[in-house]
């Protein structure tokens, strides 16, 4: 259990802009998780329109909510 979460996140912000983006690395990532799900027959979808009504609800609900900081 994390009892200082401030000192926590202050180490997880500067290790984030201490790291570099390696975009070709990102690409073969991306690259090898299409291959996965293409290889797991979930891409192409079937219906690619089944679902959107839950999509849509989820997406008004959290767009609504006020950002607080």
């Amino acid at each position: 259990m994390i009892k200082n979460y401030k000192i926590v996140q202050k180490f997880e912000e500067e290790l984030i802009k201490k790291e570099k983006v390696n975009i070709i690395k990102n690409f073969q990532i991306m690259d090898a998780m299409y291959k996965e799900a293409r290889a797991l027959g979930v891409i192409p979808l079937k219906d690619p329109l089944d679902g959107w009504g839950i999509d849509a609800k989820i997406a008004l609900v959290v767009n609504c909510v006020q950002k607080t900081s």
